[in-house]
């Protein structure tokens, strides 16, 4: 088998496939495998393939397949075959692909690949649990792999359903993982599988090698935990080659596993798992990609910040860690933060229109002002994780009062505030409010009158005025306030009963 060189020495060789199930909300790991997927492609002017899996009628949805596509498109991920846009070996859904399945599983039967497995479950149970406490493997023993036509017939009569099981040849299995080096599977520990149930539905142990071989995938980057089911998609598609379905293996690449709390494998269960929960807070797709390619990658050992065309330009499967990787949300978060402040101003103030409105926003839509919108913008972009934060953030400008933090009205409000707060009302009233130093003079000033520095006095002022005790830059944010509000929230706040 040629080696990883060879294989992408040709950039127009390259085919990679991103294949998920519609099942469920996507999930960062899903988009972690779809990333090294779009970026190797791209990395080779390669072909990506966007195949569904979607033979789980009991599990799939037209829904999750809607968010897939939608999901696919908020990252920016482009594909060059698949769903929308068609190709040479459409249909790309895999419920529409049945009778190619069913013709192959009938042709592996056909060469004696394949064999009909009449044991019952009840049977393979108690097989399994004689082996386990005999030290032995615990996998399909073999016991259908050569039955004779009288008992065939017996297993007929009692009205048995067959599976259809691969037989496994009896010799190791050696593969060269693109990530992990060279492993060899003992014929021992890889037994006989299942290809297609009783029922004649096809296993994912069968349509995932076979749509692989018909749509010539070079190169299969997965997760970890489908590691163990290589050596029999190996054994498999040297079936589908002598059979004429396959023209070459695969060369294969398993990314490691993306771990959670308590350093357990992140779940589509986990909250922090949700793609759309990253999308409601306002992670921007570029900084959320930038994180999940450092979850086994980097592009240098002491740089974190890029976009996705370094990524593109740089990425190597060879330099992927094979060890497993913590998900880091407060990570996550600054990366993303990051990503914010590199926004152009135009684009920043767009990108946070979602949650400058209803329902998102507290204020009603004729309360909100465009000039101090696009006039706070530059500020805020300076200080927020995630564009959600935009909302708490500006609501004063927007809002007839401010919504008070009580926890913090008390920790600002202490003992002399009052007297602090008049000073510093007369000194902003007679104030330059077209200069935030003029404004920050005023409170310097009220601050020295009462014995105290700058931090400690601007933070009556500010809870009087954004209800909060942190925030925006408060003199700018009191310019573009304007004097008549700021000095009002002032007078409210000395008028209102102590806590």
């Amino acid at each position: 088998m040629s080696s990883v060189a060879s294989a992408s020495g040709s950039s127009s060789s390259v085919r990679v496939r991103f294949c998920p199930s519609p099942t469920g909300n996507p999930h960062v790991g899903l988009v972690r495998t779809a990333l090294f997927n779009w970026a190797f492609a791209r990395h080779h002017q390669g072909t990506l393939v966007f195949r569904i899996e979607d033979t789980d009628a009991a599990r799939d949805s037209e829904e999750s397949y809607g968010q897939l596509l939608e999901a696919m498109r908020w990252l920016g991920f482009d594909w060059d075959e698949g769903p929308e846009i068609g190709g040479p070996h459409a249909p790309y859904r895999q419920s529409q692909r049945m009778d190619l399945y069913q013709d192959v599983a009938r042709r592996l039967l056909d060469a004696g690949h394949a064999y009909h497995c009449y044991c019952s479950q009840d049977e393979l149970d108690v097989r399994r649990e004689a082996a386990r406490a005999a030290g032995r493997p615990s996998g399909y023993d073999g016991h259908c792999r050569d039955l004779t036509g009288a008992q065939v017939e017996e297993y007929r009569a009692q009205g048995r359903e067959p599976i259809v099981r691969f037989r496994m040849p009896d010799e190791p299995i050696t593969f060269t993982d693109l990530v992990r080096g060279e492993i060899t599977y003992l014929p021992e520990n890889v037994p006989d599988y299942g290809i297609v149930r009783a029922n004649g539905a096809p296993l994912y142990t069968l349509v995932n090698p076979v749509d692989d071989a018909l749509m010539e995938i070079t190169h299969v980057l997965r997760g970890e935990d489908l590691l163990s089911s290589t050596p029999r998609q190996i054994a498999l598609y040297r079936a589908l080659i002598e059979l004429g379905v396959a023209r070459e293996i695969p060369l294969f690449g398993h990314l490691p596993y993306v771990m959670g709390e308590g350093n357990k494998k992140l779940s589509k269960r986990d909250p922090q798992a949700s793609l759309n929960l990253y999308r409601e807070r306002g992670f921007l797709p570029e900084g959320l990609l930038n994180y999940l390619s450092l979850l086994g990658w980097s592009l240098s050992a002491d740089r974190d910040i890029f976009g996705t065309a370094e990524l593109v330009e740089a990425f190597d499967i060879a330099a992927v860690n094979p060890n497993p990787a913590r998900f880091d949300l407060k990570k996550c978060e600054a990366i993303n933060a990051d990503h914010i402040r590199l926004l152009e101003v135009k684009d920043f103030t767009e990108r946070c229109r979602p949650w400058l409105k209803a329902p998102a926003a507290p204020w009603a839509p004729e309360d909100f002002d465009e000039a101090k919108w696009q006039a706070i913008a530059p500020h805020a972009q300076t200080r927020l994780k995630v564009l959600s934060e935009i909302t708490d953030n500006v609501d004063f400008l927007f809002l007839a009062e401010p919504v008070f933090d009580e926890a913090s009205w008390t920790k600002a409000m202490k003992e002399g505030s009052d007297a602090l707060l008049r000073t510093a009302r007369e000194n902003l009233e007679s104030a330059d409010w077209t200069s935030p130093e003029s404004l920050k003079e005023a409170v310097l000033a009220a601050g020295e009158a009462h014995g105290l520095k700058l931090g400690k006095a601007q933070a009556p002022v500010r809870v009087a005025v954004t209800g909060r005790t942190v925030g925006l830059p408060l003199f700018e944010s009191l310019e573009i306030l304007g004097r008549e509000k700021t000095l009002a929230r002032i007078d409210a706040a000395l008028a209102r009963p102590a806590a």
